[in-house]
């Protein structure tokens, strides 16, 4: 995967001050997406919605526990991510 690829999937995953606020959530714990909409003030469609968008980017796990899915971030993949977005912005 090459670096223009990488930057252009976390500018579209922090572009919404929505998925940035998921993704702090999910930097501290594991969470379901009923608990994900209640902290965000969000309906649980919407919430899903971005989950799925950070889920397609590769950003997130997600283990499955019936009847519930839980969200954790891909901590590995992110971080490469971030420190790429850094050198971007050191270079503006």
């Amino acid at each position: 995967m090459n670096q223009d690829y990488k930057e252009e999937k976390l500018a579209r995953a922090i572009n919404a001050f929505s998925r940035r606020e998921i993704l702090r959530l999910l930097a501290d714990e594991e969470l379901t997406v009923k608990e994900i909409a209640e902290k965000t003030q969000q309906s649980v469609s919407l919430a899903s919605r971005h989950l799925k968008f950070l889920y397609d980017l590769g950003f997130l796990n997600v283990r499955k526990q019936f009847p519930h899915k839980f969200y954790s971030l891909k901590v590995k993949e992110l971080k490469g991510l971030l420190i790429l977005y850094d050198k971007v912005i050191e270079k503006i």
